[in-house]
């Protein structure tokens, strides 16, 4: 008789267990990776609408009275067409589920009737520096920037 080298049905089992181990844990350290870049391009977008919107106030002195996502925000004038943000961002999907007034996959933008100040909405997955993660929270243009 000859002695065959082989594996045993339990070295077998526990090589695929390890394996199906180490698979499980790289998906939820991706997912993870995926709500953080989430996070950052949702407090970049809004940093680069507040930029935009102070740009617009220093040459109209007021704010514009409406937001559309997908739309710029432009200026007029007799000089000629100014351009302060080409393409408003939509915040990216997946939402915040579960948190009161982040059922919306965009941001909120509102301007008061003078066209004095300006209230931003948006929401994060999960902590992000000093911004807490799951809550509802506004930029103004009194908070210039959010802090990082």
């Amino acid at each position: 008789m000859k002695n065959k080298k082989a594996f045993t049905l339990i070295e077998l089992l526990v090589v695929i267990a390890i394996i199906g181990l180490l698979a499980t844990l790289s998906v939820l350290a991706l997912n993870n990776a995926r709500a953080k870049s989430r996070d950052a391009k949702r407090v970049a977008d809004i940093k680069q609408i507040q930029t935009a919107l102070e740009l617009y106030f220093n040459d109209k002195q007021a704010y514009p009275d409406a937001l559309t996502v997908g739309g710029s925000i432009t200026s007029t004038s007799t000089t000629g067409t100014s351009t302060y943000m080409q393409v408003l961002p939509s915040s990216p999907t997946p939402n915040v589920p579960g948190v009161t007034g982040c059922g919306g996959s965009n941001y909120t933008y509102d301007a008061d009737t003078t066209g004095s100040t300006y209230t931003l909405e948006y929401c994060l997955e999960g902590n992000v520096g000093a911004i807490p993660g799951r809550v509802l929270h506004t930029a103004t243009n009194a908070s210039l920037y959010i802090p990082e």
